[in-house]
């Protein structure tokens, strides 16, 4: 019984206090209300397009639409080639054939909530992960009309994971509020992370356990996320994300405000 009862508690204060915060924080910032007129211009956080700049790979988060906002964020990939004056995103979404081609700026904000960059490489290396993440793309088993599901998968979160596990060695990791993210999309319960710094289980993505070294320790319940980063410390919580360093190098990240998007993200 007092072992029941100190399951519970820690269930309490893990996962459902934390998602309270962050509902209550969403309500009393108004952010559920004006979607459909939201801004969508860019953010500013990408190189000019330029054919002879270098090329740009970079993966983005942001918090998804209307009261998903509480749970969740919605990532994209970005890219150009060495040699084009364009950038190329792809997200995925319940609109559809849902891989959706240059659909929104590049940059741009998820109906009015700033990016967050997750992943940045440029020139050489860039180069060399554009036609894998091409690749990757194509193959997506899960690109029909109907093959969408925000939760527990696939989604948007769901495709990105998915390409970034086709480039090995990354040390990258998507965000904790990335639902989705862990979602065995190849139908692979038990496969190395996204950095192939460890191993993750997912049990049809409503229950998982990871661990690694860039990933730190994750276990996930209903999507949700309860961890500890130790190689850049921080607390992984749901709803609120990272408490403490940031996953790729950068500034401290403070307790994100949530927010509201997209009809289908």
């Amino acid at each position: 019984m007092i072992v029941l009862k100190i399951v519970l508690l820690a269930f309490l204060l893990l996962f459902l206090t934390p998602i309270g915060v962050s509902a209550a924080a969403y309500w009393i910032s108004g952010t559920g209300t004006g979607w459909r007129v939201a801004d969508r211009s860019s953010a500013g956080l990408l190189p000019p397009p330029d054919a002879h700049s270098p090329a740009v790979v970079r993966v983005f988060a942001a918090q998804t639409v209307r009261w998903r906002g509480i749970f969740a964020t919605h990532c994209w990939i970005v890219f150009k080639p060495e040699g084009t004056g364009t950038y190329t995103r792809y997200d995925y979404t319940a609109w559809g054939a849902p891989i959706r081609l240059n659909g929104f700026e590049p940059d741009g904000r998820w109906f009015g909530h700033r990016p967050e960059t997750v992943f940045a490489a440029d020139g050489a290396e860039a180069e060399r992960l554009i036609p894998l993440m091409r690749r990757a793309i194509e193959n997506y088993a899960w690109r029909n009309q109907g093959d969408y599901r925000a939760w527990p998968g696939p989604n948007s979160n769901t495709f990105v994971a998915a390409v970034l596990d086709a480039l090995p060695g990354l040390d990258v990791t998507l965000p904790p509020t990335a639902i989705g993210k862990d979602y065995p999309y190849d139908g692979k319960w038990v496969r190395p992370t996204q950095s192939g710094t460890g191993w993750r289980l997912s049990l049809g993505g409503y229950l998982g356990f990871t661990i690694g070294w860039i990933e730190g320790i994750e276990i996930s319940l209903l999507g949700g996320v309860v961890g500890l980063d130790i190689r850049r410390p921080a607390l992984k919580l749901p709803g609120i994300g990272r408490i403490g360093m940031r996953g790729q190098d950068g500034p401290a990240t403070p307790l994100p405000p949530p927010v509201a998007e997209a009809a289908g993200e």
